[in-house]
């Protein structure tokens, strides 16, 4: 009954229909990298300058906030902001939520949450003073409070149609990972174990939330290195430096798809055992990000109409 459970996991990995998704926000990712890092060479010197040395830049026309490339970038970051409420507006419009998935609209909102204070950096020519830098700041509280949620989000087991998986599910797929790992022949049970040591369930119940979170932070970080050492354990020395000391995936189809069954079933362990607390923690974030969220809002909001209305920009 094992053997047609676990033939299905492997069916789902192989099919990876994430893929498609993958790649999409891998490519979004690295045109805004693209963007800001070309932003910041270009305008590198001008940047470095004293306020009052820059309107005799020849790059002062284009980069100042009413220039013709900082009011580009303004108009561009107006559109992030639009398509960074998308996400919650998506909760509440039905016609929105029956469309993608919720974890890949999380994912670009996450990304254009990322995007927004860069571009507002630049289109401020990198002053924050008065309403505006307020804003900044605000916004730069919001995105890094949101890779932290996007981080919570993933760590509560969910199927792919978002739908949450029960406790008893996550066991079971535990389970049949657990068989498949005691096949395998390549990776001795004593190189395997550290990859799945977790602390105690009553020193995780008696954790603060933030030392909660640090720790499971702190298992995710350390399963990568863990991953490295068995890589190096299955591949010789020219496959160890083209992977660089294990960091990278290999080509041997075998390690990997062993390295993945272990991580997969690492990582459910880890999500059973902080469960209560993440979903703690996950609660306590949605309390402190969203009024943030609002109020960055109404403050870019006011920002826009005082410019549109007094040209001060």
């Amino acid at each position: 009954m094992s053997i047609p459970a676990t033939t299905t996991i492997f069916t789902s990995v192989k099919a990876d229909p994430e893929r498609g998704h993958r790649w999409r926000l891998r490519t979004c990712y690295v045109l805004a990298t693209s963007l800001v890092l070309g932003l910041g060479v270009y305008g590198f010197d001008y940047y470095l300058l004293d306020p009052a040395q820059r309107p005799f830049s020849p790059k002062h026309a284009l980069l100042r906030p009413n220039g013709e490339i900082g009011l580009l970038l303004g108009v561009f970051a107006s559109f992030i902001f639009l398509g960074i409420f998308l996400y919650p507006i998506r909760k509440r419009w039905g016609w929105l939520r029956i469309r993608g998935s919720t974890r890949h609209w999380l994912d670009f909102h996450v990304l254009m949450g990322l995007l927004a204070p860069c571009i507002v950096a630049f289109h401020s020519s990198l002053k924050f003073r008065g309403l505006a830098g307020v804003a900044f700041w605000i916004m730069t509280a919001v995105a890094i409070s949101g890779v932290i949620g996007r981080y919570l989000y993933a760590q509560i087991p969910r199927s792919l149609n978002t739908a949450e998986f029960t406790l008893q599910e996550v066991r079971s797929e535990q389970a049949q990972l657990s068989e498949e790992l005691a096949r395998q022949n390549l990776f001795p049970a004593s190189l395997l174990a550290p990859v799945f040591r977790l602390p105690s369930e009553e020193r995780v119940r008696s954790q603060p939330l933030p030392l909660a979170l640090a720790v499971m932070m702190f298992l995710d970080l350390a399963r990568l290195f863990h991953s490295a050492r068995l890589r190096r354990h299955a591949l010789g020395f020219w496959g160890q430096m083209v992977t660089l000391g294990g960091i990278l995936a290999s080509g041997n189809a075998e390690a990997e798809r062993v390295l993945a069954i272990a991580r997969q079933q690492a990582g459910l362990s880890k999500r059973i055992l902080f469960l209560s607390r993440t979903q703690q923690v996950f609660h306590l974030w949605h309390v402190i990000h969203r009024p943030f969220s609002y109020s960055f809002a109404v403050l870019a909001l006011i920002h826009i109409a005082v410019v549109m209305v007094f040209g001060i920009r």
